[in-house]
């Protein structure tokens, strides 16, 4: 049986390259009456991702790209977007950067979460750059993707407290948890707008 999309929801594609954590909570939140998108697709650079067991838990379709050539493996998710109709892609914890085409060619929106206050901290090793640097706040941005890198216009930020006994695990943690919040709030944002 195929779920109902509810006629006024946008179908949504989420990306991911692990364990999915943020895709579950999405998956929820769009279940929800007031949630402005449906997820019909669940994209992967990784077989061996944990976050593909929701997608079957609340099936989803999944589909998984080898990057190795990333002009082609770019090309065949364009296709697969637009034969699914998807005009939301959410990027949730997905490890490639794509490329400028790739943003211009997609006729939707694209946001993603970043585990750091942005415009500080783009990139990889966030957690770990806030410590060395002795913040005393981190927290996650939800943004539009553009061709720089975490760079696009931000849409909501959480700030969380760094503790002096904080490790970039406990760190991360604490972060991920507001990530689950933020993210569904951040949609809710832009499309009630």
């Amino acid at each position: 049986m195929v779920p109902s999309t509810g006629s006024n929801k946008l179908k949504a594609a989420v990306f991911i390259s692990g364990a999915g954590s943020n895709l579950k909570s999405l998956i929820k939140f769009s279940k929800n009456k007031k949630s402005p998108i449906f997820i019909s697709l669940v994209i992967t650079n990784n077989s061996k991702a944990k976050g593909l067991d929701f997608a079957n838990i609340y099936k989803i379709k999944r589909k998984i790209f080898n990057f190795r050539d990333k002009k082609l493996a770019e090309k065949k998710i364009l296709l697969e977007l637009k034969k699914n109709k998807i005009r939301i892609v959410c990027l949730a914890g997905f490890m490639k950067i794509l490329s400028k085409s790739f943003i211009k060619n997609f006729k939707g929106k694209i946001f993603n979460i970043h585990p750091s206050l942005l415009p500080k901290y783009k990139g990889l090793n966030t957690h770990q750059r806030a410590l060395d640097d002795n913040e005393k706040y981190s927290g996650c941005t939800v943004h539009y993707v553009t061709s720089k890198l975490d760079s696009g216009k931000i849409i909501l930020q959480k700030r969380v407290k760094i503790n002096k006994k904080d490790t970039p695990e406990t760190l991360a943690k604490k972060i991920l948890k507001q990530e689950h919040k933020l993210y569904p709030k951040a949609l809710l944002k832009v499309f009630s707008l």
